[in-house]
């Protein structure tokens, strides 16, 4: 293995948040608003230039709030194509959610939104709620610190996650979906009839309908054409073979990074870590291994969890994971690698202490990782801190995820977007949502203005954690509790990016009470 040399950090790299040290004391409060911009960026992937959106905060990619501070934002749109942005994991009124038409536009260029509600702690991102412009790198960490954050005696570092490709998000669509993009020509899955789609909330993006990888019929997948060799072939449920990745990408990033020019994040010898990672992947599951350096998983989705001790954990598109690591008393480098599910590739970073030796590690694993919880098995041990007060249920809602690759189109309750019937309730209800997977692919769903709490695995009663996303495996059963919030359209979607765009989305249409 060669030693690797560390390239200096770029202003405008995720690596500005990601090597922060927390400060002893929370920043004054100011009056201003902070400025963020949607902007153009250039990336080194593997010394070939990549063109790139990014949202640029004061320190780079990404925003950090201070415990109390409100989320005062002034979004500036400096690219040359409408934009919003969502900001993941927070609750603010409906109007500042941040999806197309729903009720706001999307900023023209050169337009200033602003932004005003409180704040919530933990791991959270922000992202373009159109899924070409995410796919583009229109996302970003966004960081809100506790009181306990700024007492401890730690080390905050983000590991921020991507897939990408050089081709541009509308073909990559193109080729998954077998090229049939474009609204008009979708062919609903289950109800057997060409059905034209509604445009999205999200800039317009229609069904895509097209490739067979005999997944539905259980044959292995083999050589794909247009996809670039061969497909993750993910292992078997029930004798048919789920479907893990439904697209080769050019490259797996880490903070902007791949394996070849990592970030090497500068530690302590027995330093204490408190590592944020995020998976802003369009559609790839990772494994989050830490390899040497034993973890504990103490938050999920930006919610404290019981710890859970161990070296290997999985997070799905949109979701966020907190890790405890205790460096060992002496001087190293420890790898913390993204394993792709049912894959060899694999991305991360490496935390050093000074003056260490940092070796390179191989962009491609010896081995397959597994496929991440099909049996829920992660999921079951997650046990939340602050669980949801009991109280009667008022509402109960059945989700049946469906769809197929071919055609590809993915739907809630049999219907895409623009043909759905919104799920109800009443605002300050106590809401169960049953997502029922009868997909051979997993489905990270994720539901807007809404923290909920996972209460049944494959029907089974749990006390689980909090989140805003929530993985539910091929021919599975979770349920989450909620409680209505602001009486609104929320949206309630997939986050697998050719998922989304391909119309797998409804709403949760809140009332107000009576």
């Amino acid at each position: 293995m060669n030693t690797l040399s560390r390239r200096g950090f770029l202003a405008a790299s995720a690596a500005a948040v990601a090597v922060a040290h927390v400060p002893r004391l929370a920043l004054a409060q100011t009056a201003a608003p902070i400025r963020l911009a949607a902007t153009t960026r250039t990336l080194d992937i593997d010394g070939r230039a990549a063109s790139v959106f990014g949202l640029a905060g004061p320190g780079g990619q990404g925003l950090v709030f201070d415990p109390g501070q409100r989320f005062r934002v002034d979004l500036t749109n400096d690219l040359d194509v409408g934009m919003i942005i969502h900001w993941h994991g927070q609750i603010p009124p409906n109007a500042q959610d941040g999806v197309p038409d729903m009720p706001m536009p999307l900023l023209a260029p050169g337009e200033t939104r602003s932004y005003d509600f409180e704040a919530r702690p933990g791991t959270h991102w922000m992202h373009s709620h159109v899924p070409v412009q995410e796919m583009q790198l229109l996302a970003a960490p966004l960081i809100v610190r506790s009181a306990e954050d700024i007492a401890a005696d730690r080390q905050e570092v983000v590991m921020f996650l991507h897939d990408f490709s050089f081709k541009a998000p509308e073909e990559v669509l193109a080729e998954i979906s077998g090229g049939h993009a474009g609204g008009g020509h979708g062919t609903h899955a289950h109800h057997g009839g060409a059905q034209p789609m509604q445009g999205l909330p999200m800039g317009g993006m229609g069904a895509m309908p097209g490739m067979d990888h005999g997944a539905m019929g259980g044959m292995p997948k083999g050589q794909m054409p247009g996809m670039g060799g061969m497909m993750g072939m993910g292992g078997q449920m029930g004798g048919m073979a789920m479907d893990l990745n439904d697209y080769d990408w050019d490259a797996y990033l880490a903070n902007d990074r791949t394996l070849s020019d990592p970030d090497v994040v500068r530690v302590e010898r027995g330093g204490r870590i408190r590592l944020r990672v995020i998976n802003a992947a369009a559609a790839t599951v990772f494994w989050i291994d830490t390899g040497a350096a034993g973890a504990r998983l103490v938050a999920a989705d930006g919610h404290a969890v019981q710890p859970l001790s161990g070296n290997r954990f999985g997070l799905a598109m949109g979701q966020r994971l907190d890790l405890e690591i205790d460096l060992p008393n002496e001087n190293g480098a420890w790898p913390i690698l993204a394993l792709r599910e049912g894959a060899r590739e694999r991305t991360g970073l490496i935390l050093a202490t000074p003056g260490a030796e940092v070796r390179r590690v191989d962009a491609v694993a010896e081995a397959e990782a597994p496929a991440f919880d099909t049996d829920l098995a992660q999921e079951a041990r997650l046990i939340a801190v602050d669980a949801l007060p009991e109280r009667p249920v008022d509402r109960s809602q059945m989700l049946m995820l469906g769809g197929s690759m071919q055609p590809y189109v993915w739907t809630i309750n049999g219907a895409v977007w623009g043909q759905h019937q919104p799920v109800t309730a009443r605002r300050g209800e106590r809401v169960v949502l049953s997502f029922h997977n009868m997909s051979m692919m997993g489905h990270p769903m994720h539901l807007h203005g809404h923290v909920f709490q996972v209460v049944g695995l494959n029907g089974r009663r749990v006390a689980g954690a909090l989140r805003d996303t929530v993985y539910v495996p091929p021919m599975s059963m979770v349920d989450v509790a909620l409680d209505a919030g602001e009486a609104a359209r929320w949206m309630l979607h997939c986050h697998h990016m050719p998922h989304l765009a391909t119309g797998m989305m409804t709403e949760f249409a809140v009332s107000a009470s009576v």
